[in-house]
């Protein structure tokens, strides 16, 4: 069963309460938005997949349950405390701190470029030259195509990842805390 320990909802708070910017939420990922993240993406085609933000491994024990093409899974995650607790969850997966150098992380790793990155990056708590950054090492490490599915707790990114990506729809998930809004994109 898939699910966020009390352990894992108190780190986040702690860390979050520490890092409001870099964290961006209260309380982990709920399984109804890491289901909604996973279930976006084609696993008969995706060979390789990154997620940013993998905080405390809500969305990343969904991508393991759903990957069953067993597609090369990277995470990233900046704070430290966190990224420990996914590789103590993760032990063969790579974790890299800083998503700002995607590209780097997969010439690391052999990948040439990726099919599917989701994102947990709280874009809109960074300044615009970092979401600018974030969005070119994106859409640079993903394959024509590739899927970039990414939840925000507004709709203020639409226009930025219009202009960038193809837009493919946006859902809503109430019930996580707080609410989300998912966008599936493609690279263009």
């Amino acid at each position: 069963m898939i699910k966020s320990t009390f352990h894992d909802k108190l780190l986040f708070l702690y860390k979050y309460f520490r890092y409001p910017k870099q964290i961006g939420s209260v309380t982990p990922s709920s399984k109804f938005l890491a289901l909604e993240m996973a279930t976006g993406i084609n696993w008969h085609q995706t060979r390789s997949i990154a997620e940013l933000g993998a905080g405390t491994g809500t969305v990343t024990q969904w991508i393991s349950a759903l990957n069953i093409t067993r597609a090369e899974v990277i995470l990233f995650e900046k704070d430290g405390d966190l990224r420990s607790h996914l590789q103590c969850q993760n032990p063969d997966t790579p974790i890299y701190p800083d998503a700002l150098q995607i590209r780097d992380a997969l010439r690391r790793t052999g990948i040439a470029q990726l099919d599917a990155v989701i994102s947990g990056l709280p874009f809109y708590n960074f300044d615009q030259n970092t979401r600018e950054h974030l969005l070119e090492e994106i859409s640079s490490a993903l394959k024509p195509g590739g899927q970039f599915i990414a939840f925000q707790y507004s709709l203020q990114m639409k226009k930025t990842l219009q202009q960038r990506f193809t837009l493919d729809k946006i859902s809503f998930v109430p019930w996580n805390f707080p609410p989300a809004f998912v966008y599936f994109c493609r690279n263009k």
